[in-house]
């Protein structure tokens, strides 16, 4: 932040930018009173930031303008939320205190001031600390989530006024130096992305994730953006032509609908793109429609059966693809999204995905968990809203507990809004949604903890299985007990949640002096077999590698004992070179971009190619700095690297590939598809390897049925020499696709 007296034109765009949300809150606000408590907080907040300006240039009151309507606009909450998006820096960043607000605005309204300042003031912390060149045994970064996460014991509004924030700050993110932008979007992947959708915010999520896109990888988001702008153009008529007979039979059939036109969004095909390892024209389904009707009332038809009466309609006149057909109606999502998706095919040979929503399932798609409460406000109860409050209370739980670190929470709370879910069922035909992965012990743990210790079977389907058995969508569960039955330690080796391990654990505490001393011996014999001593330095080393709660080694034997903790691994974690830090390259290949050096930086660095992404030359990446002084250097997508950088902000840093007299080869892979024929194998090896002059190092490739697939790894020098020996092997007769993809 800067100070410089506002002018004239300040003062005409802050007015301008507050009409709009004085607009949007009028919409919102039940009466003038709620209005006038709107005002109040804007005229407080734009005399207290007064001549302050952001990084930017801007005047500062923007930022809390800006936030206060995406919290209304794109969240959906009310003018008590709104006046503290407008005074969520006042305490902070002036002399005003908590007590101020609540004398003038109220104790709720100064709660959720207190709680957004006390995540805000973490954050100023760490920063100090990284310029103050403080070391800190633990991640303030993680203790910042922490906080964050903590506010959902008192109010969940603070998070989502957050999310607001951190929305702001992702789109005013291109006047902040290159390692500063890299810190704040990783953790807006690790950790805020996943909480907006775990939340049902999918517009502010899809903002987040399209930002990130922008600026990890430009040049993907620049060439898919424009790829898109293309076909809608190519496409917009035959859309349109695709849309006339459904609106037809639709409104003959009497309905109250509007139909929306939605695209893939960038970062959705990029992703796509990756993890499928396919090609732009491969994504079949870029385009999407939306029918959006309002239930008629007095009719028999409940919302749902409406939501099939549209569905029966509109696949009466188009065919439709069976195995795409998602009925979140009759089984919503846990975070409370309920539509039905099915996807068509126009007459022009075009795939399209139709989304069949009433308006409330629209508003609850687009504003999650602030449109739940609206309805329940209304007296419209969901079924699905119970589901919203066990995960809110899992949370809670996960959080309170006194054995979880903030790294180690950090990566639970991520795990958790990134796992995916399925819906199986008891035997009286209950429906629960399980962790994908989940055994059926797991589920066992999950009606009841009495159940989960008893267990001794279980059958699926009417078959009976073992307890590990991994459930799968649609599975009836029913669980057998013994009346004697007690948790196994060899269960630990298959439980996949995080509440059913922490039970069997806790179970097994009673007896914990035994198994400490069993611990104990065992890391022992496999220290002295790889050469090493247990004593305070090893077992320091491998408590923090492990994540121990409060580095105690007395909890690492236990854990050794209970089998939760790989002593294979052992020899690579107190390895001073482990096999990840294997490549080292001279300083030519790197240089530290001046914006991110410190006086230390300017030494010379040891750089290391992260073996989890490995980069080529060419590639986007950001640099992660080790305690040993070397560089890790990850691609800028890779997600290891956002894990770090969420956790360790201030050891991000930027560096850049530089010319090199001495050319040096990298390893990378291409996937390949296509019609095998006599020749093929040849031609693609003959064009590498003498037209290009790159070394085939393997090569995977199969056949069935006249189709072969598989991968070729090589070395090659740059990425502009693989990004041009795609495009010509993509040319060859028979071959379907070609694209990059992991090692």
């Amino acid at each position: 932040m800067s100070f410089s007296k506002f002018t004239d034109q300040d003062y005409q765009i802050i007015n301008e930018s507050y009409a709009q949300l004085k607009e949007a809150a009028r919409r919102r606000c039940a009466n003038q009173e709620e209005l006038d408590v709107v005002q109040k907080a804007f005229d407080f907040a734009n005399e207290a930031h007064k001549n302050v300006r952001r990084r930017s240039g801007g005047p500062y009151i923007i930022h809390p303008i800006e936030v206060a309507k995406i919290v209304v606009c794109d969240i959906g909450l009310g003018y008590k939320s709104i006046a503290a998006a407008l005074l969520h820096d006042v305490v902070e960043d002036t002399d005003y205190t908590v007590d101020d607000i609540k004398n003038l605005f109220g104790d709720k309204i100064a709660s959720l001031v207190d709680g957004l300042t006390k995540i805000k003031i973490v954050l100023d912390n760490e920063e100090r600390a990284k310029k103050s060149d403080v070391v800190y045994s633990e991640s303030l970064q993680a203790e910042n989530f922490k906080r964050i996460l903590l506010t959902l014991n008192d109010d969940v509004r603070v998070v989502l006024i957050k999310l607001a924030d951190r929305l702001h700050n992702c789109r005013t993110i291109d006047s902040m130096p290159e390692y500063k932008r890299d810190k704040i979007l990783s953790e807006t992947m690790f950790i805020f992305i996943p909480l907006a959708h775990r939340l049902g915010l999918y517009e502010i999520k899809s903002e987040m994730e399209n930002i990130w896109l922008k600026y990890k990888e430009p040049d993907a988001y620049n060439e898919i953006s424009g790829l898109v702008s293309k076909n809608i153009t190519d496409l917009e008529k035959q859309i349109d032509d695709f849309i006339a007979p459904i609106d037809r039979a639709l409104r003959d059939s009497g309905f109250n609908f509007e139909i929306r036109k939605r695209v893939k969004t960038p970062y959705s095909i990029w992703h796509k793109m990756q993890t499928k390892g396919i090609t732009f024209e491969q994504v079949y389904d870029l385009y999407a429609l939306r029918v959006v009707f309002t239930p008629e009332s007095g009719t028999k038809e409940s919302e749902r059966d409406q939501c099939y009466h549209i569905f029966s309609i509109i696949t009466g006149i188009y065919r439709y693809k069976p195995d795409r057909v998602r009925d979140w109606v009759k089984h919503p999502k846990s975070n409370g999204y309920e539509a039905l998706h099915c996807t068509l095919m126009s007459e022009k040979g075009v795939w399209i995905e139709v989304q069949i929503r009433s308006k409330r399932m629209d508003d609850i798609a687009e504003k999650g968990i602030a449109a739940h409460w609206a309805y329940k406000q209304e007296g419209y109860i969901s079924e699905n809203d119970s589901e919203m409050d066990k995960w809110l209370a899992k949370v809670k739980d996960i959080l309170v507990s006194p054995d979880v670190n903030a790294l180690e929470l950090l990566d639970i709370i991520h795990n958790d809004l990134t796992s995916s879910e399925i819906t199986v069922f008891t035997p009286k035909g209950e429906q629960k949604s399980v962790q994908k992965g989940a055994t059926a012990l797991d589920f066992a743990y999950s009606i009841h903890t009495e159940i989960g210790n008893k267990a001794i079977a279980a059958k699926v389907n009417m078959r009976l299985v073992p307890l590990s058995h991994v459930l799968r969508t649609g599975d009836q569960v029913e669980i057998i007990t013994a009346e004697n039955g007690t948790p196994k330690r060899e269960w630990l080796g298959f439980l996949q949640t995080r509440h059913a391990r922490n039970v069997v654990i806790d179970y097994f505490k009673s007896n914990k002096k035994e198994i400490v001393e069993v611990g104990r011996g065992i890391l022992s014999s496999q220290l002295e077999s790889l050469g090493y001593r247990l004593n305070s330095d090893s077992t320091e080393i491998l408590c923090k590698h492990y994540n121990i709660p409060g580095r105690s080694a007395e909890e690492l034997f236990f854990r050794v004992g209970l089998g939760l903790v790989s002593i294979e691994s052992m020899g690579e974690v107190l390895s001073p070179a482990s096999p990840s830090r294997s490549h080292y390259w001279p300083f030519s290949i790197f240089s530290r971009r001046k914006e991110s050096q410190t006086q230390a930086d300017k030494e010379k660095n040891e750089y290391v190619i992260a073996q989890c992404c490995r980069p080529i030359p060419g590639d986007a990446v950001v640099g992660i700095k080790n305690p040993d002084g070397t560089v890790t250097v990850h691609k800028k997508t890779c997600p290891v690297a956002d894990s770090v950088a969420s956790k360790h902000g201030d050891r991000v840093v930027v560096p850049q590939w530089e010319a090199d007299g001495e050319k040096k080869s990298f390893p990378a892979r291409i996937a390949l598809k296509g019609i095998d024929r006599v020749g093929l194998l040849n031609e693609i090896s003959r064009y590498i390897s003498l037209v290009m002059g790159v070394n085939m190092k393997k090569v995977l490739l199969s056949t069935d049925g006249g189709i072969f697939e598989g991968y070729i790894d090589l070395s090659v020098q740059d990425k502009t020499a693989l990004e041009r020996m795609i495009k010509k092997l993509a040319s060859i007769d028979g071959i379907q696709s070609v694209a990059r993809t992991e090692l």
